[in-house]
């Protein structure tokens, strides 16, 4: 334990092993991703440990009084499942080349590509504690003896600091859409061009068609019987996708007992019957969209449960953005717009760290390009044109 004189760093195998309230102390209440209750049912419900390949190692820094001043969710991996920001390829060529790539380190949110706060500092901390996180976990690196440490998804002042510290510095994209401060759904149409416009209620207007009503639950409106049919649709998925069912289904229980007021789910029905879900988390400014499934494919359903329940949500919350998750081209058309998202590295080995920062550099580059060239896609009117 610290003595009470100098500032002290420790690893913790377990979230639990602090208190809720001194994590969320530097956890803030912005992003609900990085509070205690969503890192610890991760744990709890066994989707999160070293069987699954996610052997929590989180960094927990106590100022001069024994008080935890910042904190970082940290995981041990011996795989690149469940990251979203893909290093397969480094693997691969790190491992042909005779070296031996994984175990790494990884500071992120599992199963989570969405964009938060990373390095977690509490308010009245001075600004030290950043440097003091970042070689803290350089220094576990090099303890652990592990090839790379990655920082994923973090916002771009931490990765700003990042850069500043000799990490390499990654980009990528997802497609977000903004809140212009509508007040309906139909002043976000109208700024659209008029044939965007007229598809999006034709999509709309199918789903209504087959007979479909979607609500939006929150709370303790989320039922343990809710929680069973959206598990349903997400093993459903994850089969159609041929992927991997990261989350047990105790996890969603825990989550609806702890997180209950950040969790918003789309549950939509048909004759009365349940056929498919998204569930939500909530921020103090944006929607995130995590995971959706069905038991029935119906047309347009899934933009309609996912997007644009997400956008009437966000309205009608005066909620800024919604995320929407990983990939997607096709939300372009649906108001989603591309925006920059980004990862930092560091390498141990000097020769593969040059390979790879040629890499990111050339990377970066065409991201940007990307970006630009995706933007001439955009719905949206501007004033030239008719509406």
């Amino acid at each position: 334990m610290p003595d009470g004189s100098e500032i002290s760093i420790k690893v913790l195998t377990r979230i639990s092993e602090v208190s809720a309230e001194e994590w969320n102390a530097c956890a803030g209440e912005s992003n609900p991703f990085v509070r205690y209750a969503f890192l610890n049912a991760l744990e709890e419900s066994g989707s999160v440990c070293a069987e699954t390949g996610w052997q929590p190692q989180h960094l927990v820094v106590n100022d001069e009084q024994g008080k935890i001043a910042a904190c970082m969710p940290m995981y041990l991996k011996n795989h690149s499942y469940g990251e979203y920001i893909f290093d397969w390829g480094w693997a691969d060529a790190y491992e042909r080349a005779g070296g031996k790539y994984y175990p790494k380190l990884q500071s992120a949110v599992p199963f989570t590509p969405a964009t938060g706060p990373r390095m977690l500092v509490r308010s009245d901390a001075p600004e030290k504690y950043f440097d003091i996180l970042i070689a803290g976990m350089v220094q576990l690196a090099r303890q652990l003896d592990v090839s790379s440490l990655h920082v994923t998804f973090p916002p771009s002042d931490q990765w700003d600091r990042l850069g500043a510290a000799g990490f390499l510095l990654r980009s990528g994209k997802q497609f977000h859409w903004e809140n212009k401060g509508y007040d309906s759904f139909d002043d976000f149409l109208d700024e659209l061009s008029s044939r965007k416009r007229k598809a999006i209620r034709k999509e709309r207007r199918e789903v209504a068609n087959e007979g479909v009503t979607l609500k939006c639950l929150t709370g303790d409106d989320i039922t343990e019987d809710h929680w069973d049919s959206f598990y349903h649709y997400y093993l459903s998925t994850i089969d159609h996708k041929w992927g991997r069912a990261y989350l047990t289904r105790e996890f969603f229980s825990i989550l609806g007992e702890s997180m209950s007021d950040m969790a918003m789910m789309v549950v939509a029905e048909q004759g009365g019957e349940r056929i498919a879900g998204a569930l939500n988390l909530v921020g103090d400014d944006t929607l995130f969209g995590r995971n959706w499934g069905c038991s029935k494919e119906i047309k347009f359903l899934h933009f309609e449960a996912c997007y644009y329940q997400a956008i009437d949500f966000a309205i009608e919350n005066k909620l800024k953005w919604v995320e929407a998750g990983a990939q997607g081209p096709h939300k372009i058309q649906r108001g989603y717009l591309p925006r920059e998202i980004y990862s930092a590295h560091w390498i141990k080995d000097a020769n593969f760290r040059d390979a790879v920062a040629n890499f990111v550099n050339n990377e970066r580059r065409d991201i940007d390009y990307e970006i630009q060239g995706l933007m001439g896609y955009s719905p949206y009117r501007n004033s030239e044109q008719d509406c």
